[in-house]
C-alpha cells in the first residue's frame, strides 16, 4: 500500500480570529504587483534601453572628443616655435660662466689637486643658470604661449633635459670610479650641451643650429688638447660656456624680432 501524502493547510487569518484591516491585504498585493510591473515595464521599455544606449555613448564620445583635443594640442607644441626663453636671461648666464672661470683662475690655482673645488664652481654655476633660465621660461611662455604653455614647456623640457641628466650621471661615475679619467670632464660637458642644443633647435630659430656647432666643436677641442693641467684651465669651461650663451641670447632676440618683439 502506498501512503498518500496528507496536505495540511494553514489556518485561515479568521479562524484564528485575525481579520485584517480592511483595504490592508490588497493593497500589499497591488504594491508589490505594481513595483513588479514597473520593474518589467522599465526593462522591456524600448524608449529606456534608448535612452540607457544615448546616455553611454554620449560619455564614450565626450571621452573620445577630449583626448583629441589632447593629441591636438600636443602636436601644436611639438610643431610650434618655442618663445619660452628670455634673451636677456640666457645672456646673463654667459656672463655668469665668465664670472666662475674668473673665480676659478683667482682661488684656484692647482685645480688638478684641488678638484672638489673645481667641481664645486662649475656645478653651482650650472645650477644657478638652470634655476634662472626655468624661473624665466615658465613665466614668459604663459605670457607668450597662453593656453599652450604647460605643453610647449613640457616639449622643450623633454628635448634638453636628457642631456642634463646625462651630464650629471656621468660626472659621478667618473669622480666614484674613474678619477684618473676626470680631465675629460670639461670637453664632455660641452658635448653633451650640444646634443641638447641640436635637440631643441627644432622648434627654436634655425640658425640655433649652429650654436650646437659651436658647442660640439668647443668640447671635441677641449678632448683633444686638454690633457695635463690645461684640462681644468677656467677658460676651457669659461670661454665656451660664455661665447655660446650670448651666441643663444643674440639668436633669439633678433630671431624671434618679426614676430614677437619683446625683450
Amino acid at each position: 500500500m502506498h501512503s498518500r501524502p496528507i496536505a495540511i493547510a494553514p489556518p485561515a487569518p479568521a479562524s484564528l480570529g485575525l481579520r485584517p484591516a480592511a483595504g490592508v491585504e490588497s493593497s500589499a498585493m497591488s504594491w508589490c504587483l505594481g513595483g513588479v510591473d514597473k520593474t518589467l515595464a522599465r526593462d522591456y521599455d524600448p524608449l529606456y534601453f534608448a535612452l540607457q544606449s544615448l546616455s553611454v555613448s554620449s560619455v564614450t564620445d565626450l571621452h573620445q572628443a577630449l583626448a583629441e583635443i589632447h593629441s591636438i594640442r600636443d602636436h601644436l607644441a611639438r610643431d610650434a616655435e618655442f618663445r619660452g626663453y628670455g634673451p636677456a636671461t640666457l645672456a646673463a648666464t654667459g656672463g655668469l660662466a665668465l664670472l666662475a672661470a674668473a673665480m676659478q683662475a683667482h682661488w684656484v690655482k692647482n685645480p688638478e689637486r684641488e678638484i672638489s673645488v673645481y667641481l664645486a664652481i662649475w656645478i653651482a654655476t650650472a645650477a644657478v643658470s638652470l634655476t634662472i633660465i626655468s624661473i624665466e621660461t615658465v613665466t614668459r611662455a604663459r605670457r607668450v604661449h597662453s593656453g599652450l604653455a604647460m605643453e610647449m614647456i613640457l616639449s622643450a623640457l623633454a628635448q634638453f633635459l636628457p642631456a642634463v641628466v646625462a651630464g650629471l650621471m656621468l660626472t659621478v661615475v667618473l669622480v666614484r670610479g674613474a678619477a684618473q679619467n676626470l680631465w675629460m670632464l670639461p670637453g664632455l660637458w660641452q658635448v653633451l650641451f650640444s646634443m641638447g642644443v641640436f635637440a631643441s633647435s627644432r622648434f627654436l630659430p634655425r640658425p640655433m643650429f649652429a650654436v650646437g656647432v659651436w658647442y660640439l666643436a668647443a668640447g671635441l677641442t677641449c678632448l683633444a688638447l686638454g690633457v695635463g693641467e690645461r684640462s681644468f684651465s677656467p677658460w676651457a669651461m669659461g670661454v665656451p660656456f660664455g661665447i655660446g650663451q650670448l651666441l643663444v641670447a643674440a639668436l633669439l632676440q633678433f630671431g624671434h624680432r618679426e614676430a614677437y618683439d619683446e625683450p
